[in-house]
């Protein structure tokens, strides 16, 4: 329920290769991060990418300062992408909801 509200109601923009999807809300930050089957079809390329998304998140969530947010982060490339590519995207889109919020 959450989920379909966060999509039907947030904001979005992407910082390649990470779509990002965000709303304000009262309680802590919640974060949900996502990686498709349909172009990873090997469920360890997903948790790879999944873990380097929310490692990225991890270091730089004081970006966001005190505010609270529910945020998607869904992988779009085709292509595995290094850490550094991924954490630069998780940092520009952590600092893009900080400065519109």
């Amino acid at each position: 329920m959450r989920i379909a509200a966060l999509y039907k109601e947030g904001k979005r923009f992407t910082a390649w290769p990470v779509r990002v999807t965000y709303m304000p809300t009262e309680g802590d930050t919640q974060v949900l991060v996502w990686a498709p089957k349909s172009l990873f079809k090997r469920a360890v390329k997903r948790n790879h990418l999944r873990r380097l998304m929310r490692e990225a998140y991890r270091l730089h969530q004081e970006l966001l300062g005190d505010k609270h947010y529910q945020i998607a982060f869904n992988y779009m490339d085709k292509e595995e992408q290094s850490f550094a590519t991924i954490e630069k995207a998780v940092c520009k889109a952590l600092r893009k909801i900080s400065e519109q919020s």
